[in-house]
């Protein structure tokens, strides 16, 4: 794996925003979980939920389900320290929660420019399997160290929403609700019995090599085994060949770019949201590299 550290820092320093800057030095073990939740702070409102561009395509200052999910992975690194932002973020949830204990895609946005078509555009009134499963799946995470969050009716809720909806899959879903629907049955694989036969289910619609086009992406957009399986020892790591996953992690290994960093094949929606993708995707890439023990 060549994969220059240094080069990460310097491209961190040059480019990422001060919240993946944080997030890369707790990573390196270089500060405390304080300057990171400092840092997550900025996007938080008032509501005890998170906007303001915390998800790079969605730049309204609202608070959204798709910045939440970002929230939440921020909460699971300061692990093994809790924060009260994390349950206040289960609350917030809550209150925009559907009757039937799903997410809707987006809420109504206050101001549409630099986002996405995707958001702007989403269905506010109906449940989203995609948004919901990827949120929990956050949020277990969280839940892991934070007995809180574990114990919160609203992570309940969403858990029974997705378990519900997975099971009613009757054709092979879009490539997100499916890597985030089998990210979360490996979330709860050990506390939901079904969640083994219905993540057994969802691999007969992944390739062999685990490459899945994104429909209505770009032409380059596709997800890779790491996106569905980006750790050793879970279930979902299971659902591909040993070869397949050492050849994913040369792949994502041997896309650092000269300037030390990783880039995104997704579209770009506005000149901010593409850089901080960048950052955001490169802190995701170190995480990845060093779980899998190869920095």
């Amino acid at each position: 794996m060549n994969v220059n550290l240094q080069a990460v820092a310097g491209f961190m320093a040059t480019h990422a925003r001060i919240l993946d800057r944080r997030r890369f030095h707790l990573l390196m073990g270089e500060t405390g979980p304080a300057p990171v939740l400092d840092a997550l702070d900025a996007y938080r409102n008032p509501d005890g939920g998170y906007g303001w561009g915390l998800e790079p395509d969605l730049r309204a200052p609202e608070s959204q389900p798709g910045a939440a999910l970002h929230a939440f992975e921020v909460l699971e690194e300061i692990a093994p320290e809790t924060a009260p932002q994390a349950v206040a973020l289960c609350d917030w949830l809550e209150s925009v929660t559907l009757p039937d204990g799903g997410l809707p895609f987006a809420l109504p946005l206050s101001l549409a420019d630099g986002t996405a078509p995707w958001w702007a555009g989403a269905a506010t009134t109906t449940s989203s399997l995609q948004i919901t499963a990827i949120s929990a799946a956050a949020a277990l995470g969280v839940a892991a160290h934070d007995p809180a969050v574990a114990a919160h009716p609203w992570l309940a809720r969403a858990t029974r929403y997705c378990l519900d909806a997975i099971e009613a899959l009757e054709e092979r879903p879009h490539a997100y609700v499916l890597s985030f629907a089998v990210r979360f049955l490996d979330a709860v694989h050990d506390t939901h019995p079904e969640a083994a036969g219905l993540l057994r289910r969802l691999a007969a619609d992944i390739p062999d090599d685990g490459r899945v086009p994104v429909e209505g992406g770009t032409e380059e957009e596709r997800l890779h085994p790491l996106d569905f399986a980006p750790y050793p020892g879970r279930p979902a790591r299971e659902l591909f060949a040993p070869e397949v996953i050492a050849a994913d992690l040369e792949r994502l290994a041997g896309t650092q770019q000269d300037d030390g960093g990783w880039v995104v094949d997704y579209a770009r929606i506005s000149p901010a949201g593409a850089l901080e993708w960048r950052g955001a995707a490169t802190v995701r890439a170190v995480q990845i590299l060093r779980g899998n023990g190869l920095l």
